[in-house]
């Protein structure tokens, strides 16, 4: 590492709450607005943030294990991590090699990546929250301003305007609606910058000028910085988010690719929300029910209301239902009928099947992107001659189990 840096560039600052865009000085400028900020909208962030944590099960995203409740506190578990932030590593010590710099931003792209698959959008891209681990590999961290694609407007674009000035996008400034995979994509342009070079592209004490810089990318790459990384950083940090680089095309960058390994999936841990809606009040039970009896489980007529997704408030806190990790469907054959069915198509895709009453579990040995694809399977009776079916992502990776279950619904037909 080395600490050099060319003249006129002090040394990197910490991002201060008190340089935050117009979102929070206009959410807290007035104390009625403040009230109403803390007891709805501010319970629905940390909702959101925790069921976007849950969602996200990367090995360079900190991990959050469970959530607890009592009536004046939510305790939320996290991974323990040891390493501190990147931010810290590069105000002690300077810039980063280049080795170093680009195992960290491929690291991040690779997380960022699997966030966007998931229809997530960080936001808040910073040196501060990028955290490393006892390994020193990345982990970030803080999604308390993350948007998920329901949030994206007629037009295609999210209209919030939020981040840390340093590191926004120019469309985010511009105000006039942005596309969240591109803005974090610039985000981790200056996160690169700053890892090579040990200071901030654009930095003025005055915001508007600041804005200036940032809207008309007026940055220099200091001599140091090889041509690969000059060339990259030039078509990241591009002020037009419709000609700015993209994910797929940083992947096949040369620079980005050298050296590259992908990351390794430990799946032991099963995403589950039942902690979060036990935290949040809601306790009613999310897992497959264990039966009493040797007959369907009956569901109500509440029960069957809430199935609904215009009326289950739930889906607010969720990904877009392409990336749900459940899905039902109704039948009016026998129960029994029904899971023999299932199981005779599932057969042929390869999973192995164990069958209990009217509930199922069905499980490829294959292993793909997260491990194992475990789907559970239950029979629910709504009247004597109506049943629903429930298929969720016990284990695995949740846009194989929607793959899974279009292949399911193909054999099944009718």
């Amino acid at each position: 590492m080395s600490s050099a840096a060319p003249s006129g560039k002090g040394p990197l600052q910490r991002s201060g709450s008190q340089r935050t865009l117009k979102l929070w000085s206009l959410l807290l400028s007035k104390s009625s607005t403040r009230r109403r900020f803390r007891s709805s909208d501010w319970l629905n962030r940390i909702r959101r943030e925790i069921c976007t944590m849950k969602l996200i099960k990367h090995p360079n995203v900190v991990r959050l294990h469970e959530v607890m409740g009592s009536k004046a506190r939510i305790f939320i578990v996290l991974e323990y991590i040891t390493g501190g932030e990147l931010f810290d590593t590069i105000y002690t010590n300077g810039r980063l090699k280049e080795e170093e710099a680009r195992k960290y931003f491929q690291q991040l792209i690779n997380a960022v990546d699997y966030c966007h698959s998931r229809g997530v959008y960080h936001r808040d891209l910073k040196l501060e929250n990028l955290l490393l681990d006892a390994a020193g590999n990345l982990k970030v961290s803080d999604f308390g301003l993350s948007a998920l694609t329901e949030q994206v407007k007629a037009d295609g674009l999210l209209h919030t305007t939020c981040g840390t000035p340093n590191y926004v996008a120019p469309e985010v400034i511009e105000d006039r609606g942005y596309d969240g995979a591109a803005a974090d994509i610039w985000s981790c342009g200056v996160i690169l910058f700053i890892l090579l070079a040990g200071f901030l592209p654009f930095e003025d004490e005055n915001i508007i000028a600041l804005y200036k810089k940032i809207s008309e990318a007026q940055f220099t790459c200091p001599s140091w910085f090889s041509t690969g990384a000059k060339k990259l950083i030039t078509r990241i940090l591009d002020p037009n988010p419709a000609t700015r680089i993209t994910i797929p095309q940083i992947l096949e960058d040369p620079w980005f690719k050298k050296g590259f390994k992908p990351p390794v999936f430990d799946d032991k841990y099963e995403t589950s929300f039942d902690d979060v809606y036990a935290a949040f009040g809601d306790s009613e039970d999310q897992h497959v029910k264990e039966e009493t009896e040797h007959k369907p489980t009956s569901m109500n007529a509440f029960e069957l209301i809430s199935l609904n997704q215009g009326l289950n408030l739930d889906n607010l806190f969720e990904a877009k239902e392409e990336h749900k990790r459940e899905t039902r469907f109704t039948s009016q054959c026998p129960p029994k009928e029904i899971i023999s069915k299932i199981a005779e198509a599932a057969r042929p895709l390869g999973f192995d099947i164990q069958k209990k009453n009217y509930k199922m579990r069905m499980e490829n040995p294959k292993a793909g992107r997260k491990g194992n694809l475990n789907v559970a399977t239950e029979v629910f009776q709504v009247a004597p001659s109506l049943h629903v079916v429930e298929l969720k992502k016990a284990k695995g990776d949740t846009l194989e189990f929607q793959m899974f279950y279009r292949s399911l619904s193909t054999q099944l037909k009718d």
